[in-house]
């Protein structure tokens, strides 16, 4: 597994053909990339701040849960921080298996469980002026309840 948080350009090419193996009927590849807008309003950069420490070892935890949830063999998850521009890759995940459906259903739930969950945050400046991202509501068909967490 590579986990990593940056501060510099994400290598997206190189990590996703250093995940490839003989054994991989897919590799699916969710690269989040900075937008020029949001909700309509023209976005200048962005800053992404963590707590590094806390979001490795939870970024971690999600890879191995991955693994075990989806029977995927490999997942890279690698977040950028600092200030980004209009194109740059943010945050990259990565899902190597013998079959595309896991492969993508991982994909998704990494992401999703990654923005939701880890201690990474996101200023969008905008021409206008400046927030705190909340994020993105959960998609309710993937979401782990308190019910099934007891169940593991």
């Amino acid at each position: 597994m590579r986990i990593e948080i940056v501060d510099e350009v994400i290598p997206s090419a190189e990590i996703v053909a250093g995940l490839k193996a003989g054994t991989d009927g897919a590799v699916c590849v969710f690269d989040g990339i900075v937008r020029d807008n949001t909700r309509g309003r023209n976005t200048l950069h962005l800053d992404y701040e963590a707590y590094r420490e806390m979001a490795l070892e939870q970024m971690r935890t999600l890879a191995a849960e991955a693994v075990a949830k989806f029977g995927v063999r490999d997942v890279a998850l690698v977040h950028r921080l600092g200030r980004l521009v209009v194109g740059e890759t943010s945050v990259l995940v990565a899902v190597a298996s013998a079959h595309r459906g896991p492969a993508f259903e991982a994909c998704r739930w990494l992401i999703d469980t990654l923005k939701r969950t880890v201690p990474i945050w996101k200023k969008e400046q905008f021409v206008d002026g400046a927030v705190w991202a909340d994020g993105e509501p959960f998609p309710e068909e993937i979401r782990v309840t308190a019910a099934v967490k007891e169940q593991r």
